[in-house]
């Protein structure tokens, strides 16, 4: 029985363990992804470890009633945990979260002037910036796109973004018509963005490949690739702001 009252998958000892064995590559997978994306004074085995306690969180919580697979729920409980920790290690001061949100209000300025998405040459001159301050800029805050699931999302600001991407077979129609909308605001917001961009957010997050595997294939240096990623996101998250009618932060 969960602790506040809720009804919650009970398992076995034997099973609980080898829930945790198999979930464990996930827990290695995104506590690697994260890794690649955060100062190389963040030890990758406490990361690991962190996901590790949110992978038993999620499996000693687990309820089925909830329409969503122990493995989609464990990914949640894993990231979420992982945030946590880096937050509590406030690698990511506040002065940088500014200057993530200054590139992203100069992307907006720039896109509504010139009714198209902004080059960076154009960015920069936004922003006052020479075009490699600016590309030290987007480096300086490379890791500052990271998002649990936790984001709330929607009209009202208030649903968590976990309950967009339901295992569910039948999602509320509510449901299918926000994540529907979502997607198509999503998907104008990617046409609109340089192809170079496009491609390298396509590989990173369907294809799942890393940054060096992206630099080889697109013949760039990885602190390019990561360049680009970055102020891709950023390009992302200054559109939907506009076009989405809700808080894109928790």
């Amino acid at each position: 029985m969960h602790p506040y009252g809720l009804q919650t998958e009970v398992f076995d000892p034997a099973q609980r363990e080898q829930l945790i064995m198999d979930q464990l590559p996930q827990v290695h997978l995104i506590a690697r992804r994260f890794h690649e994306r955060l100062p190389q004074n963040v030890s990758l085995d406490d990361l690991i470890s962190s996901g590790v306690i949110g992978l038993i969180a999620a499996i000693d919580n687990f309820d089925p009633a909830h329409g969503v697979k122990l493995k989609t729920y464990a990914e949640h409980k894993i990231r979420g945990a992982i945030l946590d920790s880096l937050r509590d290690l406030d690698w990511a001061s506040r002065h940088r979260r500014k200057k993530a949100k200054d590139i992203e209000s100069a992307i907006a300025s720039a896109e509504q002037r010139l009714h198209r998405a902004p080059t960076e040459e154009e960015v920069a001159a936004e922003m006052k910036l020479t075009l490699h301050q600016y590309q030290e800029r987007l480096m300086e805050v490379q890791g500052l796109n990271l998002e649990s699931l936790d984001l709330k999302i929607g009209p009202n600001g208030k649903q968590a973004l976990i309950t967009m991407v339901p295992d569910t077979e039948e999602p509320s129609p509510a449901q299918v018509l926000e994540r529907a909308e979502l997607e198509r605001l999503l998907a104008e917001a990617i046409d609109r963005m340089p192809d170079i961009e496009k491609t390298i957010l396509s590989l990173y997050y369907r294809e799942e490949l890393t940054l060096r595997e992206i630099a080889k294939i697109l013949d760039l240096q990885i602190s390019r690739v990561s360049e680009l990623k970055s102020q891709a996101i950023l390009r992302l998250r200054a559109q939907m702001r506009v076009r989405w009618p809700g808080p894109l932060s928790q």
